[in-house]
């Protein structure tokens, strides 16, 4: 499905797909949720330089295209696998709609040909569905990861908008109870669920709710990541780009991979390809242009997504067909 870009005015444009609209102001508020989701509209206004009205409108706008989920920190994550499963062609929407139906399952995608879905999920690999459907299966344990998709961001922020957005570093440590527990459940599905909502659902008082949020986020264990489709920002192209290199490079080029503007998840893992690189790219050109940058690395194969299923744990919000 296409993506225009309309011209409004001198300096002022649009991107739209399947009838969602982001103009260049409500990319920068969505740009702001990176960096916080749980952000107010008058912090995200003060810092962006426009009236709170303006943003909460803004956020009215994209509530029904972007996500804002709450994400674990990568350190307490148990087992995580990178599939790659190939597929008989005709029976891979099939496949891909019963894996991002499992919980332990958090990204989903088809790949270019429609032969191929690769999936990230929490565990050892789970039990796929028996029959001729598949052909192969290779699960990659991820060593390390260097990035993830909470930490991609548009670049549409100056350092100083990105510096005033971020919060503050965890203070100490803090081990969630039952009532921790329930409140991080409700912000996994919506982490910008205000407090009398979330005491609502969790049967609280809305004033112990708030110190529960207050001391959750100040020990780092609110971590969001905005679920949104990246052509709305402009990114046409999404490409997985699997690498061999030797093992003694792997932190050095996994660091400076993570770095990059265009990437938004970077994996050191077990196989033969050993770091898996996620790429959002305007288009082929660039993709072509990442890519031949990577002259240091002895043997790489990239993968286009066709189709996103699932993102962070949830259905993704785009419409389903080419990616």
């Amino acid at each position: 499905m296409a993506v225009r870009r309309l011209r409004l005015a001198p300096g002022e444009r649009k991107w739209t797909l399947a009838g969602v609209e982001l103009s260049e102001l409500d990319q920068r508020v969505v740009s702001a949720l990176q960096v916080d989701g749980r952000a107010g509209p008058g912090r995200i206004a003060e810092v962006l330089g426009v009236s709170a009205r303006t943003v909460a409108r803004s956020l009215t706008r994209v509530a029904g295209a972007v996500r804002v989920v709450r994400v674990p920190d990568r350190a307490t994550l148990p087992e995580v696998t990178l599939l790659r499963v190939r597929v008989l062609r005709g029976r891979v929407e099939v496949l891909a709609d019963a894996l991002a139906r499992r919980p332990e399952v958090l990204f989903v995608d088809v790949l270019t040909g429609g032969e191929e879905i690769s999936a990230v999920t929490l565990g050892g690999t789970p039990r796929l569905p028996t029959g001729q459907a598949i052909t192969s299966v290779r699960a990659h344990r991820v060593l390390h990861v260097f990035s993830d998709a909470a930490d991609w961001r548009t670049g549409l922020l100056t350092p100083a908008e990105l510096a005033a957005l971020t919060p503050a570093p965890p203070v100490g440590s803090h081990v969630p109870d039952d009532l921790d527990s329930r409140v991080l459940d409700v912000l996994s599905t919506d982490a910008r669920t205000p407090p009398g909502a979330v005491a609502a659902a969790v049967s609280a008082p809305e004033s112990t709710v708030r110190r529960r949020l207050d001391r959750l986020a100040g020990a780092g264990l609110v971590r969001t990541c905005v679920v949104a489709d990246p052509r709305l920002f402009g990114f046409g192209v999404d490409a997985n780009i699997w690498m061999t290199v030797p093992p003694g490079r792997l932190a050095e080029l996994g660091r400076r991979l993570a770095a990059s503007p265009v990437v938004h998840g970077v994996l050191a893992t077990t196989g033969t390809t050993n770091l898996m690189a996620a790429v959002f790219c305007r288009d082929l050109s660039e993709l072509y242009r990442f890519v031949t940058a990577l002259d240091d690395v002895p043997s790489a194969e990239v993968t286009v997504v066709e189709g996103a299923v699932k993102r962070a744990g949830h259905r993704h919000p785009g419409p389903r067909g080419p990616f």
